[in-house]
């Protein structure tokens, strides 16, 4: 049997899951796909190959309900998270020797662009401080991409080209072993429908007092938010919102996360009118409203 199982989830997922699929087979491992009930041709893609097991959802069940779903389905010792717009370009031999080091539980490899550089501040973070996400809610991290803050959480002083001891590799492309995934219990589905359910798990696997390797030696190119992309725009507000908060909430201290949910509310309020100009519908407004309502009982009452 082969150590390594490939856990695929999907959403509206056709135009990319074939080049993904068919890299995927070729390193012998099973490949598992979990589709959230898309509306294109994704399964039939899926279904032109027979040697991929295809689990089809009747509702979106959320990134990480799918990701649990498909790691159940696999025997293998070693099971590779991987999205559907990553094509592997490498063996698996490195991931594989890096999670069977002691006290390894996960590694991730390196995503590079059509370009062949690496994604450089997305395939490797540090775990996000209440100040972190505080400048990354008001916008701070975008304008001014250089601040020391951004620099230390992105990165970007790293050597991509060495194997690390890292916090956070991106989940488009992690291998995790087996037991450890079964003793932390997966990813928290209550990250729905996406969105810091990833990093939740990393940061609970250093709260174990594991470790997680970076391993540059497995290569895999990355088109980046494709399923993501073709949600409503009003799931992904939301998405990203809410669930930095409960990440906030689950992670931080009181102050802490109530500093992010103050940060969440007034970053609400300045991205409102560019938010109503560039949708032009009145479910912005719900949307916002929506999520002011969340920030204030988050803030207010802890919950």
């Amino acid at each position: 049997m082969n150590p390594v199982g490939i856990a695929i989830v999907t959403f509206n997922s056709q135009r990319c899951i074939g080049a993904c699929l068919d890299a995927a087979l070729v390193t012998g491992a099973e490949v598992v796909v979990v589709d959230n009930g898309s509306a294109d041709r994704t399964v039939a893609e899926v279904r032109l190959r027979p040697a991929v097991r295809l689990i089809e959802n009747g509702c979106n069940a959320g990134f990480a309900g799918g990701v649990n779903q498909a790691v159940r389905a696999l025997p293998s010792p070693f099971v590779l998270l991987l999205n559907p717009d990553a094509v592997l370009r490498s063996p698996l031999d490195d991931l594989v020797a890096a999670c069977s080091e002691p006290g390894v539980a996960a590694a991730g490899g390196r995503l590079i662009d059509e370009s062949g550089a690496t994604e450089i501040g997305f395939v490797v973070r540090r775990f996000p401080t209440p100040l972190t996400l505080v400048l990354e809610v008001l916008g701070v991290n975008r304008l001014w991409k250089g601040n020391p803050v951004n620099r230390r959480y992105r990165c970007y002083g790293l050597d991509h080209s060495q194997s690390a001891d890292v916090e956070q590799p991106a989940g488009a492309f992690l291998m995790l072993r087996r037991d450890i995934w079964d003793r932390l219990g997966g990813l928290d589905e209550r990250f729905f429908p996406f969105w810091f359910e990833d990093v939740d798990f990393c940061r609970r696997v250093a709260d174990a007092g594991l470790r997680i390797r970076y391993a540059p030696g497995a290569v895999a190119c990355h088109a980046g938010g494709h399923s993501v992309r073709h949600a409503p725009w009003e799931v992904r507000k939301s998405s990203w919102n809410l669930n930095l908060m409960r990440y906030s909430r689950k992670h931080f201290g009181p102050l802490g996360a109530r500093a992010v949910c103050a940060a969440v509310a007034a970053g609400c309020l300045l991205r409102l009118v560019p938010d109503l100009l560039a949708q032009r519908r009145l479910s912005v407004l719900q949307t916002h409203a929506a999520i002011l309502r969340q920030a204030a009982a988050a803030f207010l009452l802890g919950r």
